[in-house]
């Protein structure tokens, strides 16, 4: 199967123009679910325009969906919910191989999946272990969410380890009322792309 033509910053990719990748010097900047991710959000007999922000996009889009079934463990429950949007993936995907639409559905889920966890902590992880059973059809969501979430630090990240430094850092200064240090390390990450999510039971964090 074939798909459409591939274009790299509005222009068609080919040797000639000195704008050819191959898939390994994709994959030395990009994880790879985040490249199926980006394949996959476009119609296969549509034109596919690869440039960083569509990558930057395809990263911050599986982010969603990997936030959403954080915190919350996969059940086996029968769920009604979770019934018609399979339903709906399999009919998109019946249709001509629709994988934007297929895509769109899972992103309903982890909509729904991310509003049950306070409300209906059974239903919410019924949809959660539908959406990795769907989203693992296409390829997705095969990692765990804070593998993906929190990722390799690139050249000049901070690394895991730096960061949970400072975040116990951050947590002796707010203990010691020091909140005006506290919201300095919050800001140092922040700056650093370290996205930080205060809750009931302490602070996740994830690269930005």
């Amino acid at each position: 199967m074939h798909n459409g033509f591939v274009t790299v910053d509005d222009e068609k990719m080919s040797k000639s123009l000195g704008n050819f990748l191959t898939i390994r010097d994709v994959l030395a900047q990009y994880d790879a679910e985040t490249v199926r991710y980006f394949v996959l959000s476009t119609h296969y007999r549509s034109p596919l325009a690869y440039n960083a922000d569509a990558m930057d996009a395809a990263t911050s889009a599986l982010s969603r969906l990997y936030t959403a079934l954080r915190d919350v463990e996969p059940g086996d429950a029968q769920s009604d919910i979770a019934d018609a949007f399979e339903a709906r993936f399999t009919d998109a995907m019946a249709d001509d191989l629709n994988t934007p639409a297929a895509i769109a559905v899972l992103f309903e889920m982890a909509r729904d999946c991310q509003r049950l966890k306070q409300e209906d902590r059974e239903t919410a992880a019924a949809i959660a272990a539908r959406l990795r059973t769907l989203a693992g059809r296409i390829g997705l969501l095969e990692q765990s969410p804070q593998a993906f979430l929190q990722g390799q630090a690139g050249e000049g990240d901070l690394s895991a380890d730096t960061i949970e430094a400072m975040l116990q850092a951050r947590r002796e200064a707010r203990a010691e009322k020091n909140f005006a240090r506290a919201d300095e390390i919050r800001d140092e990450l922040t700056a650093q792309g370290i996205v930080l999510e205060d809750g009931p039971d302490g602070t996740l964090w994830r690269r930005s």
